[in-house]
């Protein structure tokens, strides 16, 4: 994934996912991903995530540098909010 905007964006959203869900190891699983991916190919260090009423502002730290990006809070939350309205279509399978 080339911009760490995007990367960060993918794994705050399945993070969520996978805090409300841990028994959902997929959920689990692709949070790891993409972690995995921001601390090798964007070599983060530390992430902060605050969610405000409208955003999430998140700042991540290489030993270079600091970034912060903001999110509105229905495009990180889409996922599990799906989820969470239809979880019918999102059972866990072990």
């Amino acid at each position: 994934m080339r911009s760490m905007q995007d990367a960060v964006y993918n794994w705050l959203s399945i993070q969520i996912v996978a805090d409300e869900r841990p028994d959902d190891q997929s959920a689990v699983d692709t949070a790891a991903f993409f972690w995995d991916m921001l601390q090798k190919d964007h070599h983060l260090e530390d992430v902060d995530v605050k969610k405000l009423e409208d955003m999430y502002f998140v700042t991540c730290h290489t030993s270079t540098e600091k970034r912060e990006f903001r999110f509105p809070l229905e495009l990180i939350d889409c996922m599990n909010d799906t989820i969470k309205n239809e979880p019918h279509k999102f059972q866990n399978y072990e």
